[in-house]
């Protein structure tokens, strides 16, 4: 596995950014980014009601899950970390710097979401607190009204990340009054595009769809606009896990990408089941099982 290190880590944190690189990415180059920010993005929706499991919950099932399935980097806001960190010091940390919830939609204003805190605070907590903080993420609504704002504060946050050797991803979503179809393939690969002008290292989008039926290959022109940034794509809504499954393992051989961010398909299950998920989709991300193969990691 090549590491392309960029310029912007300075030379006393390149061993640092490296061997962090290494370890989200397990020696291999994809990420299996479990997602556990939705807490304020989907407030309780994702959490709680029919069909979801009662420990869904409860935060700490997030950590319980982190802590014990296979995955490159758990990622959720600064202050849930510190809240339960302290019993889960061993897991590897994304650190979600802005977030929104979806009470405001998009025919009220264009969506905002602003930085919470610095990547300062982000380094004090993880030397004081010896927590194994490798990265930090940021969502960036490509073409609101408020893009000028989240680009200069992304491409701000991801020069202050590198300069001390963490990672960066990017959620990036082109989403607002100017963008009349949010899955259009040619849209995605500009965010994609976009996040990688930023610098960052990896980038989040949502499947690609055509006419309402998503297809793998519409993620070719993304990943190949994206050049050395990896892009991974969103789990998405609850699906069956055979589906999913499949639906990730196209993305990667026929798309391109390199992994994937997924949360609620993980999480609205109860404990164990989880952590078999979990691990079947590291098993196609990181360890090139075969779909069949990954099933009966999650069939126990």
């Amino acid at each position: 596995m090549k590491i392309h290190t960029p310029l912007d880590v300075p030379e006393a944190s390149k061993q640092t950014y490296e061997e962090n690189y290494k370890a989200i990415t397990h020696d291999v180059g994809r990420l299996m980014l479990f997602a556990g920010d939705q807490k304020i993005e989907h407030l309780n929706d994702d959490f709680y009601g029919k069909g979801i499991p009662a420990e869904d919950n409860d935060p700490e099932h997030l950590f319980k899950i982190a802590s014990q399935a296979k995955i490159g980097v758990f990622a959720s806001q600064l202050g849930l970390i510190a809240r339960y960190g302290a019993d889960y010091k061993d897991i590897p940390y994304l650190v979600k710097m802005n977030s929104k919830s979806h009470l405001i939609g998009k025919d009220q204003r264009d969506p905002l979401s602003a930085a919470w805190y610095g990547v300062s605070q982000v380094m004090e907590l993880k030397k004081n607190a010896g927590l194994n903080i490798l990265g930090i993420g940021y969502t960036l609504y490509l073409g609101s009204d408020f893009e000028p704002q989240m680009l200069s504060e992304a491409a701000r946050l991801i020069y202050e990340a590198h300069r001390h050797g963490l990672l960066s991803v990017v959620w990036c979503y082109p989403r607002g009054k100017a963008v009349p179809n949010e899955k259009d393939a040619h849209l995605i690969a500009g965010a994609a595009a976009t996040a990688a002008v930023l610098g960052s290292d990896f980038i989040k989008v949502n499947p690609p769809s055509q006419d309402g039926k998503s297809d793998a290959s519409l993620l070719q022109e993304a990943t190949q606009a994206a050049g050395r940034s990896g892009v991974v794509c969103a789990g998405g809504s609850s699906a069956t896990a055979e589906t999913f499954l499949q639906g990730l393992y196209d993305q990667i051989h026929t798309g391109g990408t390199i992994g994937n961010a997924t949360g609620r398909n993980i999480h609205q299950k109860p404990l164990g089941e989880a952590v078999r998920f979990a691990n079947s989709i590291f098993a196609v991300t990181v360890e090139n099982k075969s779909v069949k193969e990954a099933m009966k990691i999650y069939q126990g």
